[in-house]
């Protein structure tokens, strides 16, 4: 069975001018395209390819060989490309963008920035994103109380806090108290377990306190390097106005914290800036 929004491996069945026609091998008659673009050279019928499925500008089921940046049921921070009368469109890695409808939207979003999201399909068998997640996500996450946490902000109440998708798997909550005024859905931030409820859901802290074992300002250029897909073009010989400006510290406590990243081997140093390990 061919299933939509998903990578599989199938089988050609045959190949034409516009491309190979792919079954999953039993049932021969139930068949989708691969663009002749995308066939790899060589192929014949009978080889295998693992391609995914989704449907191109006119709802006409296709695959391609391309990897999306989500599948379907799963979580994935996504760039809005575009804003439109019929809701937003992500960058998901593929020729035809993802649309997340205005009515799957839990805050007005912003062209550029990143939401987290997950895929599903509607009622006309589309894919779509939702950033709805809040009942998707599961409790008893492996984690104690004091362990460090990064998720993304997906939704705020301004009465109750951020809420966050630890690992884009599991519940945690900033309470409004701790939240920065400055947070938005689609941040990644870098927390502390402060608390776990009794059902299994996480608090977490951001504070002051419980940033007790890193510095003020190695936290913040740690946070602007998540927000920057781990890397900033800044080093010593980067001007102080600059580093003011962005950082908002002195050069001689940007190039504290930076020492201490690298001592505790968070960061490394290019010729090009500052990139974080393990990105």
């Amino acid at each position: 069975m061919i299933e939509i929004g998903k990578v599989q491996t199938l089988t050609i069945e045959r190949i034409t001018p516009i491309g190979a026609y792919l079954s999953d091998g039993f049932d021969t008659t139930d068949v989708v395209l691969l663009p002749e673009k995308e066939v790899p050279k060589n192929s014949r019928a009978g080889d295998q390819i693992d391609v995914f499925i989704y449907r191109d500008s006119k709802d006409r089921l296709i695959s391609t060989t391309r990897e999306p940046k989500i599948q379907i049921g799963e979580f994935a921070a996504l760039k809005v490309a575009d804003i439109t009368k019929v809701g937003a469109f992500l960058d998901w890695g593929l020729e035809k963008d993802l649309l997340l409808p205005y009515n799957e939207q839990t805050v007005k979003v912003q062209k550029g920035r990143d939401y987290l999201v997950n895929l599903y399909t509607d009622k006309s068998d589309r894919l779509c994103a939702t950033m709805k997640i809040y009942p998707l996500l599961k409790v008893d996450a492996p984690y104690k109380v004091g362990d460090w946490i990064e998720g993304y902000v997906y939704q705020i109440n301004p009465e109750i806090g951020a809420f966050v998708a630890i690992d884009n798997l599991y519940h945690g909550l900033i309470l409004i108290k701790d939240a920065n005024s400055d947070i938005h859905c689609g941040e990644k931030v870098h927390a502390r377990v402060s608390e776990i409820r009794n059902d299994g859901k996480l608090v977490l802290s951001p504070n002051k306190k419980a940033y007790k074992e890193i510095p003020k300002d190695a936290v913040a250029i740690l946070t602007k390097l998540n927000e920057s897909q781990g890397f900033l073009p800044y080093n010593d010989k980067t001007d102080a106005y600059l580093i003011k400006k962005e950082f908002n510290m002195s050069k001689s406590s940007f190039k504290r914290a930076v020492g201490k990243l690298l001592k505790e081997k968070k960061i490394k140093i290019t010729e090009r800036g500052i990139e974080k390990n393990g990105k």
